[in-house]
C-alpha cells in the first residue's frame, strides 16, 4: 500500500470530495444513526475519528454527540483546512486535528469512542490496528466504523485488475472478536448509475479513491475500458452503466481483558 500516493490523490480531491462522495454521505448518516441506536452515544466524553477527510462524518459527530473532546485525524495534512469551521462553540466539543497514519499514531488513553467512515479499507494491518484501539479505549469504550466489502467497485477491478483487497464481513468479525464484544454488523450493496463509463472514472477521480497504483490511461486503454464497461455493466432498460459500492458497518465494545502487541 503506497500511503504517499493515497495521500496525494485524496489531497487533490479535497475540493470536490464533499460534493461528489454521495455514497460516503449516506454511509456517514447511517453510521451516525447506528451509533445513536446501539451505543450510549450522548455519554461519550472523548471521541477520536480517524480518516476524517473533509469532515462529512466529523460534523455529524460534533452536532449529535456533544462530547468534551473530538480528536480528528487524517493521513493528509491538507485536510485540516477543510474542517476549520469545526471550532469549539458554546456546548460544543474541543476539536483538535492531528495528521498522520492512524496505523502508527497513539490516540489518547481513555477514549470513549474510536470511530471512522470509509477509511479502514486503506489499512495495511487492520488486526494490529484493532488491538491498538482496544488499548486506547476506556473501560467499555466503543469502536465503530464503516468500511467496504469485497464487491466494492468490482466493475473497475474486473476491467483493470486494479483495486484494493477488501475484507469480508466474516473476516472482520474473526479479527475483532478476540478483543471486542460484537454489538452490530451489517453489509449492504449500493449502486450508482452513470450515463457513460467516462463519468464513472471522473467520479472516482473526484472522490480520490484511485490511489492504489500509478497508471497511465492511453487513448487505446480508455477506448477499450469504455467498450467493455458498456458491454458488461450497462442496464438494458436505459443503457446507463452501474458502479457497485459494498459498505460494511461494525459496532463493538471493548472487553474486560486487554490484549497488548
Amino acid at each position: 500500500m503506497d500511503k504517499d500516493l493515497i495521500a496525494e490523490r485524496f489531497t487533490k480531491a479535497k475540493k470536490t470530495y464533499t460534493q461528489t462522495a454521495c455514497v460516503q454521505h449516506l454511509i456517514a448518516e447511517k453510521m451516525m444513526q447506528l451509533l445513536l441506536t446501539y451505543t450510549p452515544a450522548p455519554k461519550f466524553h472523548h471521541i477520536v475519528e480517524f480518516g476524517c477527510g473533509t469532515g462529512i462524518y466529523s460534523r455529524m459527530l460534533q452536532q449529535e454527540l456533544h462530547s468534551e473532546t473530538l480528536l480528528l485525524n487524517d493521513l493528509c495534512p491538507a485536510m485540516e483546512n477543510c474542517i476549520n469551521d469545526l471550532q469549539p462553540q458554546a456546548h460544543q466539543p474541543s476539536v483538535h486535528f492531528i495528521a498522520g497514519d492512524a496505523e502508527q499514531l497513539n490516540f489518547p488513553s481513555g477514549t470513549d469512542l474510536i470511530t471512522s467512515c470509509s477509511t479502514l479499507q486503506w489499512f495495511e494491518h487492520p488486526q494490529a490496528f484493532f488491538i491498538r484501539c482496544q488499548h486506547f479505549l476506556s473501560a467499555n469504550g466503543y469502536f465503530a466504523f464503516s468500511t467496504f466489502g469485497q464487491d466494492n467497485l468490482k466493475e473497475i477491478k474486473q476491467l483493470t485488475g486494479e483495486g484494493l483487497s477488501y475484507l469480508s464481513l466474516e473476516q472482520l468479525g474473526y479479527m475483532l472478536e478476540p478483543y471486542f464484544e460484537m454489538i452490530y454488523m451489517e453489509e449492504e450493496i449500493q449502486h450508482l448509475t452513470f450515463d457513460t463509463p467516462m463519468q464513472v472514472l471522473y467520479h472516482l477521480k473526484q472522490t480520490g479513491v484511485t490511489g492504489t497504483k500509478q497508471s497511465t490511461w492511453t487513448r487505446g486503454r480508455l477506448q477499450l475500458f469504455n467498450s467493455q464497461f458498456i458491454e458488461k455493466f450497462s442496464r438494458e432498460e436505459d443503457g446507463k452503466v452501474i458502479l457497485t459500492y459494498h459498505p460494511i458497518y461494525v459496532i463493538c465494545r471493548k472487553t474486560d481483558t486487554e490484549v497488548y502487541k
